[in-house]
C-alpha cells in the first residue's frame, strides 16, 4: 500500500475483489480527498475491459446524490481504472454481521422504499443495476445509497444466458426490471432475518420461520417471483406505501407466525 496510480491516486487499503476488478481506496493528491479507485484485474482482459467501459458509462449518465460520482477513468497498461466518489457510512452488511443491527417489518419496509426512490431513478434512466445486494446498500445518518454498478445493464441490451445457469442467477440477472426487484426481495429477507431466533433446528422456509404482516407477505412472494411479479417499480412502490401507511394508523395486527 502506498503505491501512487497515475502520479495522482496513492492506495491507502483494498476494499475488496469483484468478478472483474479490485477496489481500494485512495487519496486524491490533487484535490485533496478520498476516492475509491477500481482497478481491472489482469486476467479479465477481455469481458472485463467491456465491463469496465460500461460502468463508466452508466455512471457518468446517472446524476443522482445517492449514487456515486464517476471523477475519472483511464488505461494503465491496457489495464482499466475508475475513479469514484466514496461514500462515507456503513453496509448492511456490515451492520448486521457485524454490528449486530436488527430491523423490523416497519423499519426494513420504510429502508426498502428509500431504497426503490434511486432504483426508480435508475429505471427511468433505462439502466437496471442486477446487484442490489446488502454489501451494495450503504446507510449514512438514516440514507440508503447504492453502489458498485459492475453489473448493471441499459434495459436495451440483451445477454444470452447458459442453459445451466440455475434458476435463481437467471431471476437475478434477468436484463429487466423484475431482476431488481428480486435481488431487493433477497435484500429483505436479510433485513427480517435480522430479529429471527430460531426455535426448532431443522431449517424451515422464510415463510415457515419469518413473522410477517400478511401484506409483507404479499409483497415479499412478488418481488421473488414465486407469486406474479411486479411489472414496474410503482406497483411495487404503491403496496409498500399501502402497509406502511397501516403502520402510521395503528399498525399491522394480522401476523401470521
Amino acid at each position: 500500500m502506498g503505491k501512487i496510480i497515475n502520479h495522482r491516486y496513492r492506495i491507502k487499503n483494498c476494499l475488496g475483489m469483484g468478478s472483474y476488478g479490485i477496489t481500494y481506496i485512495a487519496w486524491d493528491i490533487v484535490t485533496n480527498q478520498y476516492v475509491v479507485l477500481k482497478q481491472m484485474r489482469k486476467t479479465k482482459r477481455n469481458k472485463g475491459t467491456l465491463s469496465f467501459q460500461r460502468e463508466a458509462q452508466i455512471l457518468k449518465m446517472l446524476k443522482h446524490p445517492r449514487i456515486p460520482k464517476l471523477y475519472d477513468s483511464f488505461m494503465i497498461k491496457d489495464i482499466p481504472h475508475l475513479v469514484m466518489e466514496l461514500i462515507s457510512g456503513k453496509t448492511v452488511e456490515d451492520l448486521i454481521f457485524k454490528e449486530g443491527k436488527t430491523f423490523t417489518e416497519r423499519e426494513s419496509f420504510e429502508l426498502l422504499i428509500d431504497i426503490l426512490a434511486i432504483v426508480q431513478y435508475m429505471h427511468q434512466n433505462g439502466i437496471v443495476h442486477r446487484d442490489l445486494r446488502i454489501p451494495n446498500i450503504i446507510l449514512n445518518e438514516g440514507n440508503a445509497y447504492v453502489i458498485d454498478f459492475g453489473l448493471a445493464r441499459f434495459l436495451t441490451e440483451s445477454e444470452r444466458m447458459n442453459n445451466d445457469d440455475v434458476i435463481e442467477k437467471k431471476l437475478r440477472r434477468e436484463i429487466s426490471v423484475k431482476s431488481d426487484f428480486y435481488a431487493l426481495g433477497h435484500f429483505m429477507l436479510f433485513l427480517l432475518y435480522s430479529t429471527y431466533e430460531p426455535t426448532v433446528k431443522e431449517e424451515r422456509s422464510w415463510e415457515e420461520e419469518l413473522s410477517l404482516s400478511m401484506e409483507a407477505r404479499y409483497i415479499l412472494r412478488k418481488m421473488l417471483q414465486i407469486d406474479t411479479p411486479y411489472e414496474d417499480i410503482h406497483e411495487l412502490s404503491a403496496d409498500i406505501h399501502r402497509l406502511l401507511q397501516r403502520w402510521g394508523n395503528g399498525g399491522v395486527n394480522d401476523v401470521i407466525v
